[in-house]
């Protein structure tokens, strides 16, 4: 309970200052082109892959995207790129 007023408190700050969360607070950030590409950005771990599912490991929280023919074309330890056909995304 602590850890999440921490993270609270923290936000507020970050939102008053009009600073980026992604960049201050450790927050992924997920750029979607249509359905067909995802650009994830700040992860901390790729956890499952297979052709219908991305599960990664974020600061704070987990992605899942799911669909079809999910490939990864292109990461580095900060970014990934995610094409396919993507039908939903969830943060868990």
């Amino acid at each position: 309970m602590k850890k999440r007023e921490n993270i609270l408190k923290k936000e507020k700050i970050v939102d008053s200052l009009k600073l980026p969360k992604d960049i201050c607070l450790g927050a992924m950030k997920v750029t979607f082109t249509g359905n067909s590409e995802a650009w994830i950005e700040n992860y901390r771990g790729l956890l499952e892959y297979s052709e219908c599912m991305i599960l990664l490991q974020g600061k704070t929280c987990q992605v899942c995207l799911e669909g079809n023919r999910m490939t990864i074309d292109y990461y580095t330890n900060e970014d990934m790129k995610i094409s396919g056909c993507i039908s939903c995304v969830r943060f868990i």
